[in-house]
């Protein structure tokens, strides 16, 4: 008797799961119950269950309100409806449950949990042209950064120079000198206030973006500077305090007005590859020697040292990265009229991010592998993940902070689950280096930057290339999404041209 064929097998495979209702528990991203468990039909879509998930939590604010618990208007939710994405386990749930339990092969006799997200109130569509080449540099452009609200692009190069750039006309707005040798960090503060620049001799200097005006020097370091960022909006409004990592092997917190340092601190004993300074009121540091720290950044003291990595550690993220960014600007990218506003403004998105969870950190490294943390807690990884085969050079959470993306030298950008670390896929197609990759504002596309001259720009859900950008005449050394409703994507290289890239 011959064996049975694929199709005899699929058939058989189909009938594991007989065509049966399914009992569903909705959760939030915190592990809060809503509703009760459902009894749903297989063929339920997640377009239907964003309908009975909307009904569960009105019927659960009416409720509330009947008791008194909730002061809310319920006059807006009417006719509102929140879209959500839905997730069993690691995956996002795309089409009809019970082909996703029949291909996962899940058990349907008991509740199965369905952790649902809000979506972005906005969705972005994926850049398919090069709307615009900006010349300017006579050298390779090492940086770009777009503003918080998305207004302004910010260029740094190997020629000296930090070059403003306006979107609305897609032309140079300022260019800045001030510095003697390549400028390696740009980074703008969360309320667009400044841009901070920092270079290979070791100083930093900050730059007003309205006028190109050079705002003064911040001297220390005595060697150059590899990454910068500043105090979120929700901890200090307007923006007053940052960070810096050098090469000397020391983090620095300046005063952005008076330009002096306020603290030096640290443990490591090689170059500090990367600083983030996070929403908790905890700075973290990588370095070459192979470790990463917690400080206090109120009082620089060291909180605890994070153990996982076995070589130079280049890279972290944390999941609350776009929020710290983007501080008081939603996707409207309107500026908060008071001070108070944007103090405000800035919270209440940063606690929206997080969902009342604990700030996660990434770290990519020369190992070839990246450790999730949860730093407030411990010190030991969630978990360490491999697969890549070459270092890590990026890595990058998505704006919601569920997936993670990670860039490394084998030609390949890999995603992982941003909650527990798991792997996702593996996004080939590149036929060289990835150096960086950026997120779109609602977490659907991924965008990376290769030695092989090309952008790709990748379905976050599908794990397929969307669109490829070809352009540029040699390797691309850095690329950046623009925040709100993300109309853009800029990306600089070794062509010393930058390219701006729409729908």
């Amino acid at each position: 008797m011959p064996p049975p064929t694929k199709k005899i097998k699929s058939e058989a495979t189909k009938e594991i799961v007989p065509d049966a209702n399914i009992i569903v528990q909705f959760k939030s991203s915190s592990g809060e119950g809503t509703g009760p468990q459902i009894e749903l039909p297989h063929r339920a879509s997640p377009q239907q269950l964003e309908l009975l998930l909307n009904k569960l939590i009105k019927a659960d604010r009416a409720e509330k309100r009947k008791r008194g618990d909730d002061d809310e208007d319920d006059e807006n939710d009417k006719d509102e409806q929140t879209p959500f994405a839905f997730f069993i386990g690691d995956q996002e749930l795309m089409g009809e449950i019970g082909d996703f339990v029949r291909e996962k092969g899940l058990s349907a006799e008991s509740a199965l949990e369905v952790v649902f997200q809000p979506r972005a109130a906005f969705r972005v569509r994926p850049v398919a042209r090069c709307s615009a080449t900006m010349e300017g540099h006579s050298e390779s452009v090492l940086a770009v950064a777009f503003s918080p609200d998305g207004r302004r692009l910010a260029s740094g190069s190997g020629d000296t120079t930090l070059r403003f750039w306006d979107m609305g006309t897609q032309g140079p707005q300022t260019e800045c000198r001030g510095h003697g040798n390549w400028v390696l960090a740009v980074s703008w503060s969360p309320d667009a206030k400044y841009v901070a620049t920092g270079d290979m001799d070791g100083v930093i200097r900050l730059w007003d973006p309205e006028t190109g005006k050079d705002l003064g020097r911040c001297s220390g370091h005595r060697a150059w500077i590899t990454s910068l960022s500043w105090e979120p909006a929700h901890r200090c409004y307007p923006s007053l305090h940052f960070a810096s990592g050098s090469k000397d092997n020391t983090i620095r917190i300046w005063d952005a007005v008076t330009k002096q340092c306020l603290r030096t601190f640290s443990n490591h004993r090689m170059m500090i590859t990367q600083v983030r300074w996070g929403g908790e009121g905890l700075l973290y540091s990588a370095s070459r020697d192979c470790s990463l720290s917690v400080w206090d950044a109120d009082e620089g003291k060291l909180v605890r040292t994070l153990a996982g990595h076995g070589h130079w550690i280049n890279t972290l993220a944390l999941s609350s990265d776009y929020a710290l960014r983007t501080g008081a600007f939603d996707h409207s990218a309107s500026t908060p009229a008071t001070v108070e506003e944007g103090k405000a403004k800035a919270l209440e998105r940063y606690q929206e991010a997080t969902n009342n969870l604990p700030e996660r950190l990434v770290s990519g490294s020369d190992d070839f592998t990246l450790c999730l943390y949860e730093p407030s807690k411990g010190k030991q990884p969630i978990n360490r993940m491999t697969g890549h085969v070459q270092l890590v050079n990026q890595v990058s959470f998505s704006p919601n902070g569920r997936i993670i993306a990670s860039a490394s030298f084998d030609k390949s950008v890999k995603l992982w689950c941003g909650l527990k670390g798991n792997f996702l896929a593996t996004l080939r197609a590149h036929v060289g280096p990835v150096y960086q990759v950026a997120w779109s504002a609602d977490s659907r596309m991924v965008v990376s930057a290769s030695k092989d001259s090309t952008l790709k720009v990748w379905d976050a859900r599908t794990f397929k290339v969307r669109v490829e950008l070809p352009g540029h005449a040699d390797e691309v050394f850095c690329v950046d999404w623009s925040p709100g409703l993300g109309v853009s994507v800029a990306s600089g290289g070794k062509d010393r041209c930058l390219k701006l890239w729409r729908q």
